[in-house]
């Protein structure tokens, strides 16, 4: 097998499994396992791959500021907001924070809504100006442009009077062991929403799952539910064996 078959063969391997062992590879591949790391490493180096200790995960989407995304998979972020709505009930103190997918799910609201929404999204506050019956509590801070969501200290103070009864977090890369961002300061506020609220549901495109990034917002078991599409049946196994309830 020449060496661009192989890489493309791990590639095909660790979109479907969403993690590769170099060991494992070096068997189902017959070739040696300083082979498997110095493709892992052209993989790595190519941005196609995350390289790990002993293996390699896959590489989340490309991060890009809000207003791209909001032009990237519509059809499936409205499909999986569909599937949410089941979850929203009236009386309940919903926690949402930014993302395209989320904003999606907030203008599929009905419009006889009657809840409260606490958010740290400007977007989204927008998005339900129009509703009546849902009170909108806005957390303050800084505003980080890239992402549409308000960041820092007094974000945090907020909530730490507050409690949620379902947090909706949007979600940029997750894996069976945990959910992760980019930065720390979107860290610190989704683990801190986390903290709060009762439930947690995380609206999940094909395109993030088994991916990762470099901060650390909770182990995914934390999750109460995943709403996704187009999952290997493995791999939900592996999510439902965490008690996270998975609609695909």
């Amino acid at each position: 097998m020449l060496k661009e078959e192989r890489q493309q063969e791990i590639l095909k391997i660790l979109n479907s499994e969403e993690k590769v062992i170099t060991s494992d590879l070096s068997e189902r591949l017959s070739v040696s396992k300083d082979t498997i790391r110095r493709d892992l490493k052209e993989l790595d180096n190519k941005g196609l791959i995350k390289r790990v200790h002993s293996g390699a995960l896959k590489k989340g989407p490309p991060v890009t500021d809000f207003f791209a995304r909001q032009n990237i998979s519509n059809d499936e972020k409205k499909k999986l907001a569909q599937k949410a709505l089941r979850f929203i009930e009236n009386g309940q103190v919903l926690l949402i924070d930014g993302g395209t997918t989320n904003l999606h799910l907030v203008n599929q609201f009905p419009l006889t809504l009657n809840t409260t929404v606490i958010t740290n999204s400007p977007p989204i506050s927008m998005a339900l100006s129009n509703y009546k019956q849902v009170e909108v509590i806005m957390l303050g801070g800084n505003l980080y442009k890239q992402s549409m969501v308000n960041l820092g200290i007094n974000t945090v103070d907020s909530l730490k009077t507050m409690r949620a009864d379902l947090y909706i977090m949007g979600i940029y890369n997750i894996n069976a062991q945990g959910i992760s961002v980019p930065t720390l300061s979107e860290c610190l506020i989704k683990r801190k929403m986390a903290d709060v609220s009762t439930e947690i549901l995380g609206l999940v495109t094909s395109d993030k799952l088994g991916t990762v990034s470099s901060q650390i917002v909770c182990p995914t078991e934390n999750l109460t539910y995943m709403v996704t599409e187009d999952i290997n049946p493995d791999i939900k196994n592996i999510y439902q064996d965490q008690d996270i309830i998975v609609v695909d």
